[in-house]
Parts: structure tokens; C-alpha cells; sequence
């Protein structure tokens, strides 16, 4: 049916059209944030959102409305929207008269009714399947009663694309898709797909859908469209940047800020599948420390409760004798424990009884029901007795989309197949209308628990599973039980990129992938190295994936079937070891830049994992590249995703040139590792033999570098080197605060701005602002410029200071103020 435009009134901040069929609405949130809604109700739906938060404060937004002859047209100092009367169709505009991207043109919103079916699980109830597999224990019943509740729509939203912009976002996908044109893609929640319903353009623009439901993605032959499965109404926002960080800025003012993460937790964790007991974990991490290996954290993963009583939150006292012991070797050792813990308990502990007791399990009478806030406080304090009150620092939400189909059988369901079996056994137990949003509400549960009993430890949450505004509950999601081989390698870069780019900070991965070996029976145990760390060919593949986690917002390794710890892939002198040792160590000499880089995305909405996009959006080159990204404003990071020595079974190749092709956009670059300064706006052939990560500094970057650290607070206060990379003007913003508390949300943090003026050559180091508990008065800096020898030292006290190239070549010169 072809809608057409019989009315409109202006509205607060907006307007409301009366349509043939149905009603629409476009409110302006912000000059550059419009809400669009439609409905065929009488009114529109008054169900709070669960991603967006609600913002009392918001101002007015100055609003031209202009009625032509066959347009109406909305428009703010940013952003256009004009409605064809005759169709509906939208188009979005900027302030310049540029267009953005617009509906077709016999209109692009599609409404069409569905019932909704509830499952009620009562005494009738067939039996309840209980099963222990790869991916966990799971709990699920056959035998349901399904009845009428009520209508709601399948909404399908159609845009026509221009030619020239690329879309990145949707979340971390296991493809490995990187630009979205001409791809399909399925959104529900599963181990491996952590969804977020963001889209960037860049021709300047993003859309965020308010729905959490099956989704679907197109741009292929039936269409460029996105279709929800179940919803009261249509709800999206459009947001007009034009650039990345602007879009992102946006999405966040919608779907709220990230909070600080402790600093230890941008060190390096070290997690495998697992350490079972209290001797085990405490003797790693000391094992660390004899061999100085830097280390912030350990993992305690799955099965650290008593028996087989899956799920219950407290530790088996065989195995893990006095926690509170431990959590005090473990503090003294300066290394902090993250606790593995699941939203599915098992008959016959106690988290399981309090839970069916007080009626908070779901159908399936072992997943508890997170949309029930009173359900999910008691999961607060049950894990809190249970785990927190010992002194664990950090939760490890896994399974956080707890209902699966397809993970068995030797062969891997087709796409459909997969998305019918695994969003059919949510449906179950879950609203069609919510079953994307259960590690939405988990994770709001385990941020607001942790918030109401300490603000001196921050959260930190790592899930499996994300939704938009899932950021500000602390979290950090990571990409699932992959398997070890290069091609997964490879597809993990575009993955982690287009979860960053919808606004969600915080994405990691199983450094090494989580399955090593192959499994004939079953689809998804798929490794290429049978002997684990034994083989060479191994050995390659997880020097380069630690090489590429380096460079991520968490740096951890995880996985089975074969050892994680450095010293499991050789000893000093061997290049395996020595390769590792290097990235690990160059990880934390860069922590004040990393954690500049954590300020700026808690306090300015940054993004640290960028897609070239970000900073180059305009360059054509940049949009199909799946394997290069920048990390913060300064870095651009090529992964190694070849062999180049090694293959399955330690065989040996031969004739493997050791370099990569690497794109480098306009502008001067350097190489990190000679400072050789390149010219941009090209490719060239880098080095990249096992101990070369190809890694370039952009001309015009401020880097401040660290000493070599065993863990992230061992020097607060010591002397940071300063490098310059000249090119052009740039500002870096130094951050520092507490490091692990919630102090920093009322002001009490340190920010120091440095500038280089490429005119005068000359590198200004402003005056402090703000202060907090513990900051040293006095800072040392030791200025570089790249590609030259000399050094500038400099006594910090709080005051700017100015100095110019020529004081810098006067190597050991020292300047006082």
C-alpha cells in the first residue's frame, strides 16, 4: 500500500503525520538526532526503551518547517527531512543541501500485523531435557503450550544507498564482513553474533533501531532493507554527523556513556580452559612474576563450583579451600581474578532453589528470568556472597545468550537453518519481542549489584553477548568460541571493527581461538592443529594473534585443548617466546596512551578500535579494507593473517615472502619500529617476519610511552617518554585518575593537553586540570621527536611548558619550570 501525507501538526521538538494508513512521527532529539516513529495504533506505544535513556533534560531543538507543494520539510541547523506527500517516502538531507540517503520513492516503511505467541510452562509440561555440551549445561523443555497475547508488526525499513558510501556495524559477526554492501545478515544473539542494531554510513549519517527482536539485514538481490520480526511499532533514530566520532557521539548521548574500566584491566589477562584450583592460579601468577612477565589479571573459568552443580555462584571448597586467602595472595601478587559465572543454574544448589523458589526461573526452570529486576537483584546477591565478598574483581558473564539449537552434529546448519533452530528455542522462554535483549538486562543487573555495595571497584563485565547500551554497564564483549586457523584469524579483524563502530567500545577475542584441535563430530570444534602448542605451525599463528590483540581495547588469551601461558610456546632465545615477550612488554609501555585513550572514550565518546573510516571516511580505498585499523589517533595496525613459516603438523614452508601489503592514506606516516618517515596515499610492500607486526605512526601524533611495568599501577608516578611525530598540528590529551574507582565521576581526574605546532616546530605541555588522591605533584617527561637522537627532560609541576625542536636535538639538555 502506498501511504500518502493527509495532515500534519507540529509537535515539541517535531511533528506528527497523519498518513492513509497509520500515523508517523519525527522528533528531534538534538539538531542532528531524529527520532522517527509509525505506528497503525491510534497512539503511539508508551513502553519505556530498554537501550535508550531517558534524558529529562533535553533542550529545545530550533525547528524550520517548511510545506511545499509535494514535500514537507523538517529541518534543524544540521539536518533536513523531507516527507514525499504523496508517498511517505523520506529522504534525510544535511544543512547544506547534500543528500544523505533516502527511502524509495513509492515510500519505505512497512507495517505489516503478526500474533504473538507466549509459551506457559505449568504441571502439563512435558519433561525437562537436561544436557552438558561443549558450549555448557543446557536445560530445555519439548513438550509447551503456546496461546494468543497479542498483535504486533513486522516492520521492514527501505533505504536506497548511493553509490559511493559504505555501511559498517550490526555488531560482531563471525563472517568477517567488513563493508555491509551487498551482504544479508541475520541479528539475534548466539555465541560467535553479539548484536547491536547500529548502521554507519560514510556519507556522514547513522541509523540506531529501537527493537529487540529478530532482525534481518539486506542488501542484496530481494532489497537494501532492515526487517524486524516483532514489534509494538516502528522506532529508529537517524544521526548526522558527518564524522564517525560525531555519529558516535550521538548514539552514546542516546544510549548512554561508558564508563571508566580499571586501569589493571587494559593490562594483559591470562584465562585458559582452566584453572582448577586455589594452588594452580595463585602458582601462574607467580610464575609470572619470577619470569617478569607483566601480568594484570588471571581467569578463573567454568566449573569452579562444587561437582556438577552448574551455575551456582560460590566456589568448591575442595578445590579453592579459603577464597578469601586466595583473593589476598592473589592482591599481594599486584594480579586481579575475573570469576566465569551463567545465567543457567542446575537443580540441587542453592542459587537454583532461592531462584525457583521465589518463582524467578525461566520455562526452562534453570535460566533465570533477567527481565524481572527482583530476579535480577537476588542474582546480585547471590553472587556477591558467593564470589565478590572474597575480594573477586571482575565477572565473566558467559553464555549471556543462554538459549541455543545448533551447537552439535558433525555438520554446520545452513545460515536460515541456524537463525530458525536458535531463535525458535529462545521463543520459548523468552517475549519474541525481547529474545536480542536478555545480556542487555544480565548486564544491568551485575553493573547496578556491584555500583550499590562499593564505588572504589569498578566493573568489569565480560559477556558474550552485547545490545546497544549494553557499554554502560561496564562491559567488554568478546567474539566467542572461535576456531584456531588463519582464516578466522583474518575474519576476527572486521568482526571487532564493526562491533566498535556501533558505539560499543569494549570487544576482545580468544587470543589463539578458543577451539586448537578438530573434532570430526562436531561442527564448531574445527582447529587445524591437533598437537596444541606442540606444533610449530601453532606456535605462528598464535604469535600473530597476540601481535593483533595487543592493539585491542582487552588484551587476554583464552581457549582448551592446549595451554595458554607464554612460557607454553618455548623459552628466551627461541623466537617464539621472545616475540611474545616483546608485544606483551610493548603493551604496557603504551598503557598511558591506552588509558589517554579510555578517558577520552568515558569523557568524549571515543572510539580506541577504529575502523579506517573513522579517520578517513572521504578515502574510497579505505572502505573495503578488512585487515588494517587504527588504534586511537595515533596507530595503524596490519595484522599478519598468512603463514609465512609454518603450516599444520609443524611442516615447514618454503619461499614465503615475510611482508604484507600495506594501505596507508594520505598524509605522512612513520614506521613505528625505524621511524622512517613514508609517504601516504599508497600501498607499499612492510616487513612483517614473525618479530614485525607492520605497525606506522601517523605524521602528527603526540604518543606518551611508560617504563617497563609488571602490572598497570606499578609506577603511577614515573617518567614518561613523550615521542612527537611530526606532520602537521595535533593536540593528545593525557589522562590519568585513581585507576580503580568511581571518584573520577565527580571530577576527580587529571588532564593534561600537549599540542605540537608544526609551523613554530614546537611542542607545548599545557597546565593541568583537575586533580585526584594520590597524584603525584611532580611529573618528569622526556621529550623525542621521531627520527631524531636527542631528548628534552622536562620537570613537570603543573604549569605549561613550551620547547622547541632545536631544544630537543641538544640531547640531555633539561629544562626546570
Amino acid at each position: 500500500m502506498i501511504l500518502k501525507l493527509i495532515g500534519w501538526q507540529s509537535e515539541s521538538n517535531g511533528v506528527r503525520l497523519n498518513t492513509t494508513n497509520g500515523i508517523m512521527q519525527i522528533v528531534f532529539c538534538a539538531p542532528g538526532i531524529a527520532r522517527i516513529l509509525y505506528t497503525l495504533e491510534a497512539e503511539f506505544s508508551e513502553n519505556p526503551s530498554l537501550m535508550v535513556v531517558e534524558r529529562k533534560e533535553r533542550s529545545r531543538v530550533q525547528l524550520k518547517i517548511t510545506e511545499r507543494s509535494h514535500d514537507l520539510e523538517i529541518s534543524t541547523e544540521q539536518l533536513k527531512v523531507r516527507v514525499n506527500k504523496s508517498t511517505c517516502a523520506f529522504s534525510y538531507w544535511d544543512a547544506s543541501g547534500r543528500l544523505l540517503t533516502r527511502e524509495p520513492s513509492k515510500g519505505g516503511k512497512t507495517l505489516e500485523r503478526t500474533e504473538v505467541y507466549r509459551t506457559s510452562f505449568d504441571a502439563t509440561t512435558g519433561e525437562i531435557e537436561i544436557e552438558r555440551g561443549a558450549d555448557g549445561f543446557r536445560a530445555r523443555v519439548e513438550e509447551t503450550n503456546r496461546s494468543f497475547e497479542r498483535q504486533a508488526y513486522h516492520t521492514k525499513l527501505e533505504f536506497e544507498w548511493q553509490g559511493d558510501e559504505a555501511l559498517y556495524g550490526l555488531g560482531s559477526h563471525e563472517e568477517g564482513m567488513m563493508n555491509l554492501r551487498g551482504q544479508h545478515q541475520y541479528l539475534y544473539q548466539q555465541n560467535m553474533k553479539a548484536v547491536v542494531p547500529a548502521l554507519l554510513s560514510t556519507r556522514g549519517y547513522g541509523i540506531l533501531v529501537d527493537s529487540y527482536s529478530l532482525m534481518t539485514f539486506h542488501d542484496d538481490s530481494f532489497g537494501s532493507y532492515i526487517w524486524t520480526d516483532v514489534d509494538d511499532e516502528m522506532d529508529y533514530y537517524f544521526i548526522y554527523g558527518p564524522e564517525f566520532d560525531q555519529i558516535i557521539a550521538g548514539i552514546r548521548d542516546l544510549t548512554g556513556e561508558a564508563p571508566m574500566l580499571p586501569k589493571w584491566a587494559y593490562g594483559y589477562i591470562q584465562s585458559k580452559e582452566r584453572y582448577k584450583s586455589q594452588e594452580e592460579l595463585i602458582g601462574t601468577v607467580q610464575h609470572y612474576r619470577e619470569r617478569k612477565l607483566p601480568l594484570d589479571g588471571i581467569v578463573l573459568d567454568w566449573q569452579s563450583w562444587t561437582g556438577d552443580l552448574w551455575g551456582q555462584k560460590t566456589l568448591d571448597p575442595q578445590r579453592f579451600p579459603d577464597p578469601a586467602e586466595m583473593m589476598d595472595k592473589l592482591h599481594a601478587l599486584n594480579a586481579k581474578l575475573m570469576v566465569s559465572i551463567w545465567p543457567i543454574m542446575k537443580e540441587g544448589g542453592e542459587n537454583h532453589r532461592e531462584m525457583s523458589e521465589q518463582g524467578f526461573l525461566l520455562g526452562n526452570q534453570a535460566t533465570y528470568d533477567a527481565f524481572a529486576g527482583e530476579a535480577r537483584q537476588l542474582y546480585w546477591k547471590q553472587a556477591h556472597a558467593g564470589l565478590f565478598s572474597h575480594g573477586i574483581d571482575a565477572w565473566w558473564c558467559d553464555c549471556s545468550e543462554p538459549f541455543e539449537a545448533d551447537w552439535k552434529g558433525p555438520i554446520k546448519p545452513e545460515p536460515e537453518q541456524r537463525m530458525l533452530m536458535n531463535t525458535a528455542e529462545a521463543k520459548r522462554y523468552l517475549d519474541p519481542e525481547y529474545i536480542n535483549a536478555y545480556s542487555l538486562l544480565h548486564s544491568k543487573g551485575i553493573y547496578e549489584g556491584q555500583r550499590s555495595v562499593t564505588e572504589n571497584k569498578r566493573v568489569v563485565n565480560l559477556t558474550r553477548s552485547s545490545y546497544a547500551g549494553q557499554h554502560r554497564y561496564g562491559t567488554i564483549t568478546w567474539s566467542g568460541d572461535t576456531s584456531a586457523n588463519w582464516e578466522t584469524l583474518r575474519k576476527q579483524i572486521a568482526d571487532g571493527l564493526n562491533f566498535c563502530v556501533t558505539g560499543s567500545p569494549y570487544w576482545t577475542l580468544d587470543i589463539g581461538a578458543f577451539f586448537v584441535h578438530k573434532h570430526e563430530d562436531l561442527w564448531f570444534w574445527n582447529g587445524d592443529y591437533n598437537e596444541g602448542v606442540a606444533d610449530l605451525g601453532y606456535r605462528e599463528l598464535y604469535v600473530r594473534w597476540f601481535q593483533f590483540g595487543a592493539f585491542l581495547p582487552m588484551f587476554r588469551s583464552h581457549g582448551t585443548d592446549t595451554p595458554r601461558e607464554i612460557w607454553r610456546f618455548s623459552e628466551p632465545g627461541d623466537p617464539f617466546y621472545d616475540t611474545l615477550v616483546k608485544y606483551l612488554k610493548l603493551r604496557y609501555r603504551l598503557l598511558p596512551y591506552i588509558y589517554s585513550l579510555a578517558g577520552a572514550v568515558a569523557h568524549r565518546s571515543y572510539t580506541m578500535l577504529r575502523a579506517l573510516a573513522f579517520d578517513f571516511r572521504e578515502d574510497l580505498r579505505v572502505h573495503d579494507l578488512d585487515d588494517q585499523f587504527m588504534f586511537g589517533p595515533a596507530f595503524l595496525v596490519a595484522p599478519v593473517t598468512t603463514a609465512m613459516y609454518y603450516g599444520p603438523d609443524s611442516r615447514e614452508l618454503h619461499e614465503v615472502n615475510k611482508s604484507r601489503n600495506v594501505y596507508l592514506p594520505g598524509g605522512d606516516w612513520y614506521d613505528y619500529w625505524t621511524d622512517e618517515r613514508i609517504e601516504g596515499g599508497k600501498t607499499i610492500e612492510a616487513i612483517a617476519d614473525l618479530e614485525t607486526l607492520p605497525l606506522f605512526v601517523r605524521a602528527g601524533s603526540i604518543v606518551p610511552v611508560g617504563p617497563d611495568v609488571q602490572y598497570a599501577d606499578e609506577q603511577t608516578g614515573a617518567v614518561l617518554h613523550l615521542k612527537v611525530y611530526p606532520g602537521k598540528d595535533t593536540v593528545f590529551t593525557l589522562y590519568e585518575d585513581e585507576g580503580d574507582t568511581y571518584h573520577y565521576e565527580n571530577g576527580a581526574y587529571s588532564m593534561i593537553e600537549m599540542s605540537w605546532n608544526e609551523t613554530d616546530r614546537m611542542l607545548t605541555i599545557g597546565g593541568r586540570n583537575g586533580c585526584y588522591a594520590g597524584m603525584p605533584e611532580h611529573r618528569q617527561f622526556v621529550v623525542e621527536m621521531a627520527g631524531k637522537a636527542g631528548q628534552f627532560v622536562v620537570s613537570y609541576q603543573g604549569s605549561p611548558v613550551v620547547i622547541k625542536e632545536e631544544d630537543i636535538e641538544l640531547q640531555g639538555s633539561d629544562h626546570v619550570l
